[in-house]
């Protein structure tokens, strides 16, 4: 017990005694020290003795930023404060004793003493933030704590933070942008800075009250820190509490720099939970969301991911449609910029999924006509754009049988026959994916199919490397052939048939599934030309050993095909 109370100053006095040797500051520095060294070793009243300990870490960081300052020892106001903390300290020192020896006369009272230092520790940091606020005390050499190295403890991270946090409540307009500066640059390097930083008393609600300072660049600093913040899920109810939402919208109607863009990222990250969402509307913030959109901002990209967000919650959604979103966002489906395009077209995704009602209001509102414009391919769209669009007149149109008629009469159909044959990999895949779907929409669609050139483009994807698309493409072609005029078609070139037969054979295995390219076969057997074509093919075989193998749609192809060659032998006969 004696060698911990030995860390302490054995008169307290000299704290505020002479000005010679060590500075009045760095006296009260060291006897902070002290205390927070012994508060470690204090059993009783944990919470109360945390408490007080991350004040009095608070204070030490305080006093350490103004320590270097210019003609501290003479300030009055300065001075005046010393004495005051250095009573409150010693009173700490006589209670931590008492806690250490288990020496105090009743826990109410030691509660109520300890609750009284901790009010006084607030004070004395308000009053430091003051003096230092004022102006009065200039920076002359001031001690920089250096950056902790990699692999640094926790304990020295916390130190660094806490200097920086010092200097950005206290310093001057410079500092305080030089500590912000200093400060996002660890938390975006380590991990770490930001589970420690969190964990600071203030840290969060510091940088949220400069998110209303316009001024150095301040708010652009602190925009910045919360936004990597708000990027661990569970630091997201720290930033909430600290009342983070109002000043977020504040900075969306009348921030400056890159402030907005912050502010919207950091909106987007605490949007995620739906909880939060009712707390951004009641703020305001959805119709000043909607009105940067309106005015077509460059933040208009970063402001759909906050919308997206939102719309999950029904009376939100129907309160964006009530102040015009949907033709909003259609006219930004058309904007020129890539990255507008595509999240305007992905918002209107996402509001119209699983909602009869939106989506007959977009169709309403040109969208159909807008996202045909966008998949054009005379169009400058880029191939995002292009497959964002494809995506979202599936979505939107796979229900109604009016929305594809509209579809055809915008070329929807050319289109994707265009990008079946000349569309990088995802966007051919995408219009393979379109085709497929159109085909299922009606008997007069897989026509309109047959007549503009699909099935020869189909056939070339039945050897494709990825059995995905193979499949697809068999299973359309599988359903355009039973239309009778798509299987006479089918049967005028010779390859299409040959290239079937072909892939039937028993001993390749890395083709398309072989049940999809029968019932193929077997819709032409109804055709007489597409079935003469498959009796005199040299790959007949393959069916045949199929049959062998008693796979049951190979043997009715050959009974069928046998039983024709019957009945043209009699014909034959009868005629002769």
């Amino acid at each position: 017990m004696k060698s911990i109370m030995s860390t302490l100053p054995e008169n307290a006095e000299i704290l505020v005694g002479s000005s010679a040797g060590k500075s009045r500051i760095r006296r009260v520095n060291e006897f902070i020290s002290s205390l927070i060294s012994l508060s470690y070793s204090i059993k009783v009243f944990p919470v109360k003795w945390q408490s007080i300990r991350n004040k009095l870490e608070e204070l030490l960081s305080s006093l350490s930023a103004i320590e270097n300052c210019d003609s501290t020892e003479n300030y009055p106001p300065l001075c005046s404060s010393l004495q005051a903390i250095t009573a409150t300290l010693k009173n700490c020192h006589e209670l931590s004793r008492h806690c250490v020896e288990f020496s105090y006369s009743g826990k109410l009272l030691m509660q109520s003493d300890l609750d009284i230092v901790s009010t006084k520790l607030d004070n004395h940091i308000k009053s430091i933030s003051e003096i230092y606020s004022l102006g009065l005390l200039t920076q002359s050499s001031a001690i920089i704590v250096p950056k902790p190295n990699l692999g640094a403890s926790r304990d020295d991270i916390k130190f660094y933070i806490r200097d920086l946090l010092s200097r950005v409540k206290i310093g001057s307009s410079e500092m305080k942008k030089q500590g912000l500066i200093a400060l996002n640059e660890i938390i975006q390097e380590d991990d770490r800075y930001v589970k420690v930083a969190i964990e600071i008393d203030n840290l969060v609600s510091v940088l949220v009250s400069f998110l209303d300072l316009q001024e150095d660049n301040l708010q652009e600093e602190s925009a910045k820190a919360l936004s990597v913040i708000a990027g661990f899920q569970s630091f997201r109810s720290c930033l909430i509490s600290a009342g983070i939402i109002s000043p977020l919208i504040r900075v969306l109607e009348c921030g400056i720099g890159l402030s907005k863009e912050f502010a919207t990222r950091c909106l987007q990250k605490l949007t995620e939970n739906s909880d939060n969402a009712w707390s951004i509307s009641a703020h305001g913030g959805v119709t000043v969301l909607l009105k940067i959109c309106i005015e077509g901002d460059s933040l208009v990209s970063s402001v759909c991911g906050v919308l997206k967000n939102l719309v999950g919650v029904e009376e939100i959604k129907r309160f964006m449609i009530e102040e015009g979103a949907v033709p909003v966002f259609i006219k930004l489906a058309r904007c020129k910029d890539e990255v507008t395009q595509i999240s305007s077209i992905d918002f209107l995704q996402t509001m119209a999924s699983g909602d009869e009602s939106t989506r007959q209001m977009i169709m309403k509102e040109g969208g159909i006509r807008a996202l045909s414009r966008v998949l054009d391919p005379k169009s400058s769209s880029s191939s995002k754009a292009r497959e964002m669009s494809l995506r979202g007149i599936v979505n939107l149109c796979f229900t109604s049988v009016n929305s594809v008629n509209n579809l055809l009469n915008y070329g929807f159909m050319d289109h994707i026959l265009y990008f079946l044959r000349h569309g990088d990999g995802s966007l051919q895949e995408l219009a393979l994916k379109a085709a497929f779907w159109l085909c299922g929409t009606s008997d007069e669609a897989k026509k309109l199919m047959g007549d503009a050139g699909f099935m020869p483009e189909l056939v070339k994807f039945l050897d494709s490397k990825s059995f995905e698309v193979r499949e697809m493409a068999a299973e359309t072609l599988s359903s355009m052939v039973i239309v009778p005029r798509n299987q006479k078609r089918f049967g005028q070139n010779d390859q299409n048939v040959g290239l079937l037969l072909q892939m039937l054979d028993p001993e390749e295995a890395n083709f398309g599934n072989k049940k999809l390219l029968l019932s193929i076969l077997m819709s032409l057997t109804s055709c007489n030309s597409a079935r003469k074509k498959i009796a005199n093919s040299g790959y007949l075989i393959n069916i045949e050993k199929l049959a062998e193998a008693e796979v049951s749609d190979a043997k009715k192809i050959v009974r069928k095909l046998s039983s024709n060659r019957f009945r043209s032998i009699l014909s034959g006969m009868w005629h002769s």
